[in-house]
């Protein structure tokens, strides 16, 4: 029988106000893989938090048994001087500092106050291929994607000597060929004797990479799956996660779709902000019309969340040309007070850096792009804020004890609906929504979606940037592909495929 390495006995966990973690159990056996499933603000995060020493001992109730030794960990120090070493979905990377300056941040190679620099790029070089990155350490971070980042995060772990590597949302920004490299990765860590905890929402890849799988709900330990014995398919996950069956991840919409066109984009060119000669939308033109759902599909760096910026109130680029007309209206929209002027509305796909505002409460968030309805005379009703971040709170099931708590204390999926608040509280017509789900677990997609419905049920336009191609399909009712800035294909949603989206792209790529 294999020894187990990790064991977390009767984990408890209490916020104000909220039990975030209740008698949670955890066995993780010497070199699994062992993934943690549930939905959003099921308490896995805070259970990694509290292994790693970010909540210390003393914090919590429970025991965390570790290599046959109860520890009690104040700080991450004292939980990576063991081998414990957790990735966090944000990458805690600085990016005008170097590859290697990075790695060894904290951990600096030298004597006294002087730093080796030649023995701290010569071992994160060392590291740096043994993750299969070919770049040098002395490389700026900033110059290097985001793929490439996440692979640089765990090339810092092994310079820590991890022993356990704990994995939140790995592929939570990733395209699919860098998924796949950093899951074949984790399998390879795996023969060599790596022991690893994974969270992830994507349960293709956790069916994949796992040898175990633990179930936590609502802040419980549900059950432990094993991949040997057990069903681990994604419909048998999301059974447990949910507390039933999801026969349909995508609830059922009417045709919404009139002939009326809301939005349209004619020959509309976007050059880079900093490398003015590089275009990153190349005369695009795409309609939407009333009540439609309208997916963008393509690859990272497509120009898909370039144009949904640029299209919003010029946010994004320089030189920027082309026709915008709104209810067939040419309009000129210069800045985003134009353009929530205009109905018009974009929700970001980064919702902590630049869609809220975390250390505000959600009443403050919710309102925050249409001040003048709970205002006058320029002058704040704090009743007025409070009944609609509560109307709102109820609409979109947020899951929170008062509209007064921080959103930085809120779990993704109920971030992403307060962020959904903010721009439907602004009344808009057209809804550009940026990777609306990413890092969300299935329960709260499906909610979103359902909001989505509603939407263009009331005769609204939403427009869907997407790179999960099955939420594209699930969801559009016409879909537009991009690739190099270009809208190489548009289709109808029962011409559709993965297969057709794919082959448009990759024959554009060929220049055919």
């Amino acid at each position: 029988m294999a020894k187990i390495l990790l064991e977390m006995k009767n984990i408890t966990k209490t916020f104000p106000g909220v039990k975030a973690l209740d008698n949670v159990n955890l066995k993780v056996e010497e070199g699994e893989i062992h993934a943690l499933v549930g939905e959003n603000g099921a308490g896995k995060s805070t259970l990694m938090n509290v292994l790693s020493g970010i909540y210390p001992h003393g914090s919590y109730e429970g025991d965390i048994i570790y290599d046959g030794e109860v520890c009690k960990f104040n700080k991450i120090k004292d939980s990576e001087s063991k081998g414990i070493v957790i990735i966090h979905q944000e990458l805690a990377l600085i990016p005008y500092m170097t590859i290697g300056e990075n790695m060894y941040l904290g951990n600096e190679k030298g004597k006294k106050a002087a730093i080796d620099w030649n023995e701290t790029y010569g071992e994160a070089d060392k590291y740096l291929r043994t993750v299969g990155l070919q770049e040098s350490s002395r490389t700026l971070i900033k110059d290097i994607g985001v793929g490439k980042q996440q692979l640089v995060e765990i090339a810092k772990a092994l310079a820590k000597k991890a022993r356990l590597l704990i994995l939140d949302e790995p592929t939570a920004s990733l395209n699919e060929a860098d998924s796949k490299a950093l899951l074949d990765l984790m399998l390879k860590f795996k023969k060599e004797g790596m022991t690893s905890i994974i969270i992830s929402h994507k349960l293709n890849e956790i069916a994949y990479v796992a040898d175990k799988i633990t179930v936590i709900r609502d802040g419980s330990t549900i059950e432990t799956l094993d991949k040997s014995k057990d069903d681990i398919s994604e419909d048998r996950i999301i059974k447990g996660m949910v507390g039933r069956e999801m026969t349909d991840r995508f609830p059922k919409r009417e045709n919404t779709v009139k002939p009326e066109v809301l939005l349209e984009v004619k020959d509309w060119t976007v050059h880079h902000p900093l490398y003015s000669e590089r275009k990153v939308c190349d005369g695009v033109s795409m309609k939407v019309h009333k009540g439609e759902v309208v997916g963008i599909a393509g690859l990272m760096g497509a120009g898909r969340t370039e144009l949904g910026m640029s299209v919003f109130g010029k946010s994004y680029g320089s030189q920027i040309s082309g026709q915008l007309y709104l209810n067939g209206e040419e309009v000129h929209l210069n800045n985003v007070r134009q353009a929530i002027g205009k109905k018009l509305a974009y929700v970001t796909e980064d919702r902590k850096g630049n869609g809220l505002i975390l250390s505000n409460p959600i009443k403050i968030n919710t309102t925050l792009a249409n001040l003048k309805a709970v205002s006058s005379h320029g002058v704040i009703d704090r009743d007025k804020e409070y009944q609609a971040a509560v109307e709102y709170k109820e609409k979109l099931n947020t899951k929170c004890p008062t509209v007064e708590q921080n959103v930085g204390n809120l779990s993704g999926g109920n971030q992403q609906k307060v962020l959904l608040a903010k721009w439907m509280f602004a009344q808009p017509d057209v809804l550009i929504l940026d990777e609306p789900t990413r890092g969300i677990d299935v329960g709260a997609k499906y909610e979103i979606y359902c909001i989505i419905n509603d939407l263009v049920a009331a005769g609204k336009s939403v427009i869907m940037i997407s790179s999960e191609l099955p939420e594209v399909l699930g969801m559009s009712d016409r879909i537009y592909v991009m690739n190099e800035g270009k809208m190489v294909g548009e289709l109808r949603r029962e011409e559709a495929s993965q297969e057709v989206i794919m082959a448009r792209i990759l024959k554009s790529s060929k220049g055919e």
